[in-house]
């Protein structure tokens, strides 16, 4: 999903005036104050700035592209080929979660959500925008997690899609000029469009959420969890174990994450302030 870079010689002085035009564009682009979210009983309520160059439909529509892409190659590789009480236990624990994001966002009951779990060593998950969930097995065999550690961390990467985390990210890096060449296109400029399939996988996957993403991502995550019935202190008990992975297994899922001390202490407090839901939620 490479930008193609080639001009022609009598295009060079138009593509020069254009990225001009767009640097300036960059560094001064309008954005606008969104609220993604409804806050919750744990009181996630920062207001959000998004650049006018980077629609959530956008994102959207690209992860739907990136999604399927990963997929396809996952499956060319034989990453699929899990056993079927692997994906159904993922399945139902993503069904229950998506069940209860309504809270936080009622547009979220109509996104075309999709889980798959991968093969792979590495103990990681994500969701891209509008829903498109990954599990590895890693995060599942190496961690020997429970339901509960499971809803954690899928519960974690979908309030990440919730609150547009990577629409954020995104309008960060248009607006420093980071990327000048996705600015270009959706100004008008070059061949086509950004590809939106590759914006959408870079700030999904490629890129690092920053520390006050996590930790929104971690409040919400757990508040999830218990609305659908899993002990939030489960929570607590994953990053436990990810943490004793330590040195050279350390998962990526940790390399730009709170330090393990901090997160275990800011979700013992949100455990306990939604542990009310978890002894209310129908099992």
């Amino acid at each position: 999903m490479m930008l193609s870079t080639k001009q022609s010689p009598a295009g060079l002085g138009r593509a020069a005036r254009v990225a001009a035009l767009a640097l300036v564009a960059a560094l001064g682009v309008a954005c606008t104050s969104v609220q993604t979210t409804r806050g919750g009983v744990v009181g996630v309520e920062r207001t959000q700035r998004m650049s006018t160059l980077v629609s959530e439909a956008d994102l959207r529509e690209g992860a739907v592209k990136a999604y399927a892409q990963v997929v396809g190659e996952a499956k060319q590789k034989g990453q699929l080929n899990v056993p079927a009480a692997q994906q159904r236990r993922v399945d139902e624990i993503s069904r229950r979660l998506i069940a209860v994001t309504p809270v936080f966002r009622p547009d979220a009951k109509s996104w075309k959500w999709e889980v798959t779990v991968i093969k792979s060593d590495e103990v990681n998950a994500w969701c891209m925008p509008g829903g498109k969930i990954a599990v590895y097995t890693g995060l599942i065999d190496k961690l020997q997690a429970t339901d509960a550690e499971l809803a954690a961390v899928i519960g974690h990467e979908i309030a990440h899609a919730l609150r547009e985390h990577s629409r954020e990210r995104a309008s960060e890096q248009v607006t420093s000029g980071l990327l000048l060449q996705g600015a270009v296109l959706l100004a008008g400029g070059g061949q086509a469009t950004l590809d939106m399939a590759q914006l959408a996988y870079q700030v999904t996957v490629g890129l690092p959420h920053s520390r006050l993403h996590e930790t929104e991502a971690d409040r919400i995550g757990v508040e999830l969890a218990a609305r659908a019935g899993y002990d939030p202190r489960g929570a607590v008990s994953v990053w436990q174990k990810m943490a004793k992975l330590g040195g050279a297994g350390q998962p990526e899922f940790l390399s730009t994450h709170p330090s393990a001390s901090t997160r275990i202490q800011d979700l013992e407090v949100y455990a306990r302030r939604v542990e009310p839901l978890y002894k209310g939620a129908a099992r």
